[in-house]
């Protein structure tokens, strides 16, 4: 049976060892890469610890844990850990990745122009798979609306439009207050765009983190997490790379070590790396969380 094991991706998802819960984000500590969320169907508070592989999908597509804005509506999924606590977390799932994953919108059924107010029908493109009906989507000052990329107004939406939502909590009860409202693909795909943009900057400057699986002298063997697909894609033999040790805050720790790729390849949507160093380093352990660069 697969049971979560620091040092190794591992993600149970068989019935009963995983929850999938939507709540609101209460806290995030970044450094130790903990926080809160709130079970919406319960007001139950519960606290999570990343792991280091965590897909953190945001903005439908991957981020980090410091793009999540307390309050944000998304799926929480867990897994016990030794103590049998509910505390593993092995993704958040924002709401625009979960509707357009599933290629799911929330169809209009009624407007409240007054209270700024939207009842919908969550269901596929042509309707053949209804998934929930009567969700109220609240808006507010601060609710912003998009069409073919550009800002327009809550007076644009139409009875039978399909939407797709960016929302927030209000601290208790299931409650849908939105701060993005898309009123077409278009729009959503256009956040989706930056935030592969923003993502894939920052894996350049930070390095595409994974795990150390072995150490043989100058050898090292790598998993690189599936936020770093693309660039795992391009590690090929022979290319020149930088290699550094990383804390719990999966931050670069010391200088990067240089070295060489002897092999890739991709495991799945895992990059397998084993990369042999120019100089022997104490600091690489199996278990222990690394970042990788392209020195070329």
């Amino acid at each position: 049976m697969l049971k979560i094991t620091p040092g190794q991706v591992i993600v149970p998802t068989a019935d009963g060892l995983m929850r999938r819960i939507w709540g609101e984000l209460v806290s995030v500590d970044l450094a130790a890469r903990t926080g809160k969320f709130r079970q919406e169907s319960t007001d139950q508070v519960m606290s999570f610890t990343v792991m280091p592989y965590a897909e953190l999908l945001h903005h439908a597509t991957f981020g980090d844990l410091q793009d999540f804005r307390i309050g944000e509506r998304a799926i929480f999924r867990l897994h016990q850990n030794d103590a049998g606590e509910w505390l593993w977390l092995t993704y958040i799932q924002d709401e625009m990745n979960f509707l357009n994953g599933h290629k799911e919108y929330y169809y209009v059924d009624r407007i409240d122009a007054d209270k700024g107010e939207l009842e919908c029908t969550d269901a596929n493109f042509d309707k053949s798979f209804v998934r929930e009906k009567g969700i109220l989507v609240e808006t507010d000052k601060e609710t912003r609306y998009w069409k073919q990329g550009q800002p327009v107004k809550f007076a644009d939406i139409q009875i039978g439009d399909k939407l797709r939502t960016k929302t927030h909590g209000i601290g208790k009860g299931k409650v849908r207050v939105a701060w993005e409202v898309f009123l077409d693909d278009e729009s959503l795909l256009k956040f989706q765009t930056e935030q592969k943009a923003a993502e894939a900057k920052r894996l350049q400057v930070e390095g595409s983190p994974g795990y150390v699986d072995k150490v043989d002298g100058g050898a090292v063997d790598r998993t690189l997490f599936e936020e770093s697909g693309e660039l795992s894609h391009k590690l090929k033999p022979g290319m020149k790379v930088r290699v550094a040790s990383a804390g719990v805050d999966r931050k670069a720790i010391g200088t990067p070590v240089t070295g060489s790729v002897t092999t890739a390849k991709m495991a799945g949507n895992l990059g397998k790396v084993s990369i042999t160093l120019d100089a022997n380093s104490p600091a690489f352990v199996p278990g222990n969380i690394a970042r990788v660069w392209d020195a070329q």
